[in-house]
Order: structure tokens, then C-alpha cells, then sequence
């Protein structure tokens, strides 16, 4: 471009609200040139021949999931003229036929939305909700938690959380949202490796009830197979429903008599009152300041939040920088702040509508102080990381997770699940979908001692009660305000840690985004052994076991599916941990 053209523009970009003047085009470029290393972590280039990973990336919009399918479909919507709500619903529908496993209408999830024109952030809690029926004792079985069947299936959230995302901020109408789902439902789409494989996997629940082995396997019992087409004439029906009738048909109509009929005849616990009076709930959500980033996720009962806030607290009294990335004394410091912000989870989260989770508290800063000082040169053993001591200062890993951002910059992390790999296994014959089996997260034994299971007062049954959840939809604001960050992930008890890490090695180590997000990851919660994916080496490891730590190699951790924004650009990191995630943008 002609320099003289340049100086005679006018810069306005809706993401980023910023106006580059001519008068000021030479200052800002010293400025920039002389300073910018200063001003952000490491800057992010379209050919960035420093990293080893490249993102998608855009200059319009980007949607990010773990499912090519429901990629597209974002996209489709995004294309058309929606918005990021409007492209969030076409993906959570899309995701509940083309990723069985996680994606769904019979589960529940978190979701936050960035409106950029208010410059405001709202979230909706529609975690599964328990049968007002339901006692603890039902569940257990030879001091164990009942898995899988009907009796495991809480009252379902995705559908009312989807639809009043839709009712607030959605500009298209639900018929065209849900289009592209009912369309891959009716036509159906080509079985991957990955599903006939994770199929095995499901074989333990999904071959226990009949609806779900019909329409998995074949009759001995074979997984449907690669390159097969698949379809779900059943499920695309229900989407049809819905895409016409919205949320009344799937509560207090003929799909709430489906469930429930199929419930009660089957042993389960959901009644047309439970359906009827479910509610997709708003939030305020929850933030810190992390070295001077405005770091925002879900509140409770979405525990994973304030996990990964706590830890970030707890973190900003090290020197992770200097430490260094993937050091032992990184790892080693990580793996006790993680350890702390579990020990509280077990005790102090809950339901906010039953128990009062003192958020403010375990967020206060002197609080992570306090908690920072207890972490020494060594592990600190089992038995000896208790709960805080508050003062009154002055998900299975077959969650999944989606990323969206559209070109007036508003943007929705949103994450959802049906809890273990294709949820209790029961699929609702006339729905020909999936439905949960959160009721096995409760602390079942609330009142006993028993170290091996959840015996967390707060976390304890109540009819019409949300079980916690480690889901952690996640934004990120620079310093001056500029949304930075849209990033969430599957990964059960692992994904605050998850978010902690890819958080950290964008701020404290200075990573491109790419590699932020496929760097190897550790995990440690409560106690046990601290679990490493592959990529360390003999030597870190050699160190962390003088320290004291008991190692543990991992499966790979989570998928991170994450939007980034930087110099104008937005950049999207699909996390290959898991097959099929893709970024698209335009």
C-alpha cells in the first residue's frame, strides 16, 4: 500500500476499538518499534518462523472446536450474517450428532458470552440438576457410586442453556441455527477412526441398553464402521422439534414425556415436574487480575473457575520467567499451587443456589499469599495440604469445548458435557439422543469419613441441587482491555489445570499461541502422583523426584480449543489431542 494512502486512512477495527490516526502514524510505529516488547507478550506475526506450530488465522471471525463437523457448521452460521450466539447454538446442536461422546441434549455446561459493544460479560449456568426424588443412598452400591443406566441421568441443561443464549443474544431464528444439525442427523455423516474407536471404549454403558447398542454396533456387537455413513433419523426429528417449538417441547412437551416416561419405566428418577421446572440460570462471573491480565471464568457450581483462579493467584507470588518453562522448579511450584486450590475445591464449592461458596474470600490476594507461603523447596506430602483457613480479608475427559469469536467482536467460550464417554449409556428411544450420568458427581458420602470419595457438605445431594463441575470456559484481557484470549477445554478434573497452563506460558514464558497450547502439560490435584504427558525430559524428571514428587506418565490432557487476538489478527489454536478439532476463519 501507497504510504501516503496509509497516512490517509482511518483505522477502526469493532474488535479492538482503536483509532489510528495519520498525524500519529510515524509516533505509533516508533513507539511500537522501540517499546512493543515492552507493552505485550511476545507479539504474535502472521509468518512467525520462530514457532514450530502455526494457528489459522483471520482477520474477520474464527470458530474453533474439537469436531470438523460443528467447525463448518460455526462457520456456516458466522458466513450468513449471526453472531457468536447465533453460531454457539449451531454448534452445540451440531456437536450433539457429530461427537456422541460429548456433544449433546442430554447433559448440561457453562456458558460465557463477550458482548464487545457494552464492553460486558454475562454467563449461563445450565449444569444437569438432580430429580427432586433423589437421595444419596440410591446411589451406592457395594461402597461404590452407581456409573451408568437410568438411574444415573440428572435433569438435562443443554437444550434451555442453548435456547435462552439464543433468547438474549442470538439475532438469526433457531430454524436456521439448527438447520445444519438436522441435516447431518437425517443425511448423516462418514464414521471416523476416532469414533469407531472411542466406541470401545463406550462398549461397557452403550451395550447395556438396547437403543444404544442398535444404533452403535452392529449385531455382534461391532462398532460402526469406519467411512460407514451414519445416520440418526431419530435425533434429527427431536432437532426438527425443537428448531419449531423451542424449549417448551423439550421440557414440558412431547420430549419431556419421552424422557421421563423412558426414566421412570427403566428405574431412573426424572418426572415431568423435574423437566417442567428446570431453568438455565444466569451467573456473574468470576475474575482476578493475573500480572495486571483480567482473567475471567464461570462462578460456581462451575468449580473449574475458581480453581484455575486460585491458582493463578497463587502463581503470581513466583517467578514463573525465571524459573522457566517446563523447568522442575516450574513444574514443581505449579504442581503445589494446584494441589492448594484442590484441597479447597473439595471442601468449599458447591451449588451457590443450596450452599454459600465463600468466592471472595478464596480469591482475596493476601489469601493466595498466605497460600503461596506454605510451598517449599520440596513436595509437601500427602496427608499435609489442608483446606484454607478463610479469614475475613479487608467433568469425565470427555467434556467438550468450543471457541467463537465473530467481526463485531463479541465472542462465547462455552463448554459442556454428558460427564463420562457418551454419558450413562442410555439413549432415549423416540429422541435418539444421549442423556447423562451426572448424578455419580454429588459427594455421595456426605457424612462419612471416607477419604476415597466426596464427603464435601457443600457438595453434598439436595433435590433440584447442580453437582460442581471442573468446566472452565475462560476469557483473557490484556492490560489496556483488549480481549485476548477465548479458551476452554475437555479434560474432567484436569481442565482448570489445563487453562492454568496455556494461560501461563502465554504470559509467563512468552510462547507463541500455537505452542502455548500444544506444549506438554502436567496435572496434579489432591494428592497422589503428578501425572506428565510425553516431552519431558530424563533430567526434569530426575529433579522432580528429588524434590519428591512420585511420577506418573499420562495420556494426553485435555484439547484445548482456543482463539487468541493479537495486532489486529485472530488466531485459532485446534488442539490435536484430540482428532478432528479444526479452527476456521475468515
Amino acid at each position: 500500500m501507497d504510504l501516503q494512502i496509509l497516512e490517509d486512512l482511518v483505522l477502526v477495527s469493532p474488535r479492538r476499538k482503536v483509532l489510528v490516526m495519520k498525524n500519529y502514524y510515524f509516533v505509533g510505529l516508533l513507539l511500537f518499534l522501540f517499546f512493543g516488547h515492552a507493552i505485550h507478550a511476545r507479539t504474535q506475526t502472521i509468518l512467525d518462523y520462530q514457532s514450530r506450530i502455526h494457528p489459522e488465522i483471520s482477520s474477520d471471525f474464527m470458530v474453533v472446536t474439537q469436531n470438523k463437523h460443528a467447525t463448518e457448521v460455526g462457520y456456516e452460521i458466522l458466513r450468513q450474517g449471526g453472531n457468536a450466539v447465533d453460531a454457539s447454538v449451531a454448534v452445540g446442536f451440531a456437536l450433539a450428532v457429530t461427537l456422541p461422546r460429548a456433544g449433546n441434549l442430554g447433559g448440561g455446561g457453562f456458558i460465557l458470552i463477550y458482548d464487545n459493544e457494552e464492553d460486558k460479560i454475562s454467563s449461563i449456568d445450565y449444569r444437569s440438576a438432580a430429580p427432586k426424588s433423589s437421595t444419596s443412598e440410591m446411589f451406592l452400591e457395594d461402597d461404590n457410586v452407581v456409573k451408568f443406566g437410568h438411574l444415573v441421568n440428572a435433569v438435562p441443561g443443554s437444550v434451555a442453556g442453548l435456547l435462552k443464549a439464543h433468547e438474549v443474544h442470538g439475532s438469526l431464528p433457531l430454524s436456521i441455527l439448527l438447520k445444519p444439525a438436522i441435516r447431518l442427523a437425517k443425511n448423516g455423516f462418514e464414521v471416523t477412526h476416532d469414533l469407531n474407536f472411542v466406541l470401545t471404549w463406550g462398549a461397557e454403558s452403550l451395550l447395556k441398553n438396547q437403543v444404544s447398542k442398535e444404533k452403535f454396533y452392529d449385531q455382534s456387537e461391532e462398532a460402526v464402521s469406519v467411512k460407514s455413513l451414519f445416520k440418526q433419523p431419530n435425533l434429527a426429528k427431536t432437532l426438527f422439534m425443537i428448531s419449531k417449538k423451542g424449549k417448551e417441547v423439550f421440557y414440558e412437551g412431547e420430549i419431556a414425556n419421552w424422557i421421563s416416561s423412558e426414566s421412570l419405566s427403566n428405574g431412573g428418577l426424572i418426572t415431568l415436574d423435574d423437566m417442567a421446572s428446570y431453568e438455565a440460570k444466569s451467573r456473574t462471573p468470576i475474575e482476578t487480575d493475573y500480572r495486571g491480565y483480567r482473567i475471567v471464568s464461570m462462578p460456581p457450581a462451575a468449580s473449574g473457575g475458581l480453581v484455575l483462579l486460585q491458582t493463578l493467584n497463587i502463581l503470581e507470588n513466583f517467578n514463573l520467567k525465571e524459573s522457566g518453562h517446563n523447568s522442575a522448579e516450574t513444574i514443581h511450584i505449579l504442581s503445589e499451587a494446584m494441589q492448594r486450590a484442590f484441597a479447597d475445591r473439595a471442601e468449599y464449592h458447591g451449588d451457590p443456589d443450596f450452599y454459600d461458596v465463600p468466592v471472595n474470600q478464596m480469591l482475596n490476594k493476601e489469601y493466595a499469599s498466605d497460600r503461596a507461603g506454605s510451598i517449599l523447596d520440596r513436595r509437601t506430602p500427602d496427608g499435609e495440604i489442608f483446606k484454607g483457613e478463610l479469614k475475613q480479608y479487608d467433568e469425565s475427559p470427555d467434556t467438550t469445548h468450543f471457541s467463537i469469536i465473530d467481526s463485531n467482536g463479541n465472542a462465547v467460550s462455552n463448554t459442556y458435557t454428558l460427564g463420562s464417554s457418551f454419558g450413562s449409556g442410555v439413549t432415549i428411544e423416540k429422541g435418539g439422543f444421549l442423556m447423562n450420568n451426572q448424578m455419580r458427581n454429588f459427594s455421595h458420602f456426605y457424612g462419612q469419613e471416607d477419604a476415597e470419595y466426596g464427603t464435601s457438605e457443600a457438595n453434598r445431594l439436595e433435590p433440584g441441587k447442580r453437582m460442581i463441575s471442573t468446566q472452565t470456559p475462560t476469557f483473557v484481557f490484556r492490560p489496556n482491555g483488549d480481549l485476548m484470549m477465548i479458551l476452554g477445554s475437555p479434560g474432567g478434573g484436569k481442565i482448570p489445570n489445563v487453562i492454568t497452563q496455556v494461560i501461563s506460558n502465554v504470559i509467563d514464558h512468552n510462547m507463541s499461541f500455537s505452542e502455548a497450547v500444544m506444549a506438554p502439560r502436567i496435572n496434579q490435584r489432591l494428592e497422589g502422583k503428578l501425572q506428565l504427558e510425553s516431552g519431558f525430559s530424563p533430567d526434569t524428571t530426575k529433579l522432580l523426584i528429588e524434590k519428591g514428587h512420585e511420577l506418573e506418565t499420562s495420556k494426553t490432557m485435555g484439547s484445548v480449543q482456543a482463539i487468541f487476538l493479537d495486532q489486529e489478527l485472530i488466531f485459532g489454536v485446534a488442539d490435536t489431542r484430540r482428532p478432528g478439532a479444526l479452527a476456521r476463519g475468515n
